[in-house]
């Protein structure tokens, strides 16, 4: 054991541990992870202030499975550079169902003096630098698998997190938390579930800023990444989670203040995103799949600063529009710097901000209808055009006429036969 310690190597059977998950470890890993608290590295200033460096403390599950009957609560001590790796950890018939199997959310305050007076205060951080590695959770529909709040600097790489309740991964507050190459799901399934449409739950929940999620699969949930944070990144993120006709959604926006969120080379497979009032916003190099799309949601009538391009949208030809407006609760009316442009469509309905067409015939007028095309209702801010008449010598006056109701109108002062090519943009130009 004092080996062990000293190495700061901490196997939780050397506590008591079963892994068979016969008997209950709970409090042997707790105590595992208590006796990785007392050890601090001798060097000082390594990670932020008032947060001790535990020297790569490691929790090392041997790959047993354990059976936990109350979640494993990071001691209420800031502390930082611990890994917790390789075992299984399941949820007992009693669990909390509001509880998390791994719960790094430490609610201690620190006293710090103001001219001589004590005055109780929260923390900047309680964690910085946790990994938590090569773990499968299994929270038998009883609550969450992994809880990290307030924490800086969090690493989850390459588990696989089944059966929640609640939430598969919950980040609240803090910042940086990196989640990667991992899979979540409320039941294990390839596709095609039977009880697709009772699914619920969120895979992963995120309640704080500047985070990434990296190469994650999430095959079941009623949501697979709920963003209320700001200033996230999603890559390489495959959602199949819940079907969007059955109500589920991929990703979905919850009104922050501000967006920021990047969604870039993502899968989007029957089940699309979901935006509201977004305000920063940028969705690239994407794949939707079976009819998913792109919604925005107006809450308070605000779309301000979003780009969907370059991305490919498959579907069944049955008119689903690739981006779509839902104003049920109030009309958009902020409207700046929205651009829908450069997706390829197959099998459903193109919709985007930028639009070009061309109509000919004899007359002195020619009208363009984009209504069918331009996301936005009668909202057309910049118009370009050109006139090419086949009168022989005969050049007319002609003029922009109106660009009401996403309609475009040519006039001339005499009749010719021409052909008129208009090009228009719904996003503000400078």
């Amino acid at each position: 054991m004092e080996a062990t310690m000293r190495a700061h190597v901490y196997p939780v059977t050397s506590y008591g541990a079963d892994p068979t998950g016969k008997s209950d470890s709970t409090e042997a890993i707790l105590k595992a992870i208590a006796d990785a608290f007392q050890i601090s590295a001798e060097t000082d200033g390594s990670l932020m202030e008032g947060i001790p460096n535990l020297g790569g403390a490691q929790i090392f599950l041997e790959g047993g499975s354990y059976l936990i009957s109350r979640p494993l609560r990071i001691p209420a001590a800031r502390a930082g550079n611990l890994v917790i790796h390789g075992g299984t950890l399941r949820a007992s018939a009693d669990f909390p169902t509001d509880g998390f199997l791994i719960d790094l959310s430490a609610n201690q305050n620190v006293q710090t003096k103001v001219k001589g007076r004590k005055k109780t205060s929260i923390p900047s951080y309680s964690y910085e630098y946790i990994s938590l590695r090569s773990l499968m959770l299994d929270c038998n529909y009883r609550g969450g698998g992994i809880s990290v709040v307030n924490s800086l600097r969090t690493t989850i790489d390459n588990c696989y997190i089944a059966h929640f309740r609640t939430s598969g991964i919950l980040v609240q507050k803090g910042h940086e938390t990196y989640i990667r190459n991992s899979f979540l799901g409320q039941h294990i399934t390839a596709g095609k579930h039977e009880g697709e449409k009772d699914f619920s739950g969120i895979a992963i929940n995120l309640m704080g800023n500047d985070n990434a999620v990296t190469d994650v699969v999430i095959f079941s949930a009623a949501i697979g990444v709920m963003i209320s944070g700001q200033a996230n990144t999603l890559s390489g993120v495959h959602c199949y989670n819940k079907a969007t006709g059955f109500g589920g959604a991929g990703i979905y926006l919850k009104l922050p203040k501000l967006t920021q969120t990047r969604i870039i080379n993502c899968y989007l497979d029957y089940t699309g995103i979901i935006a509201e009032d977004p305000v920063l916003l940028h969705i690239s190099s994407s794949f939707f799949f079976g009819d998913a799309y792109v919604q925005l949601k107006s809450i308070k009538g605000v779309a301000k600063g979003v780009t969907i391009v370059d991305n490919m949208f498959s579907g069944s030809n049955k008119g689903v529009s690739i981006v779509q407006l839902d104003e049920s609760i109030k009309p958009f009316k902020e409207i700046d710097q929205v651009v829908v442009d450069r997706n390829v469509v197959k099998g459903m309905k193109v919709k985007a901000t930028a639009a070009r067409g061309s109509v000919k015939h004899t007359g002195k007028s020619w009208t363009v209808d984009f209504n069918c095309v331009l996301l936005f209702p009668n909202m057309i801010k910049h118009v370009q055009y050109s006139f090419s008449s086949t009168s022989g010598g005969l050049f007319p006056n002609h003029a922009l006429r109106n660009s009401s109701q996403n309609r475009v109108l040519i006039e001339s002062d005499v009749a010719v036969p021409a052909t008129v090519f208009v090009t228009v943009d719904q996003a503000t130009t400078f």
